[in-house]
């Protein structure tokens, strides 16, 4: 009995058979873009987070340094109002 029972299959079923590898070869190639792609846009989303940590940063200095200078300002006024009013 022979092994090899290719010559019985009609001629369209050895072409499907052939067809086939591609679509999975495809597949595979278009879900590694799809993952490159999600890679990407997570990359750039960290980046766009962390931009805007840094802004946020400078921005609390910026009011933190206000804040104090406001502070010192308030206790040299409440300072001068103690002697104004202390007689």
């Amino acid at each position: 009995m022979c092994t090899n029972d290719t010559h019985l299959l009609p001629a369209y079923a050895s072409k499907r058979k052939h067809r086939s590898k591609p679509k999975v070869q495809i597949y595979g190639l278009t879900r590694r873009r799809c993952e490159a792609e999600e890679g990407r846009d997570m990359q750039l989303k960290n980046i766009k987070l962390y931009l805007e940590n840094q802004s946020i940063i400078e921005e609390n200095e910026k009011l933190r340094k206000q804040a104090n200078l406001l502070h010192q300002e308030n206790l040299a006024l409440m300072s001068e109002f103690r002697k104004k009013f202390s007689h």
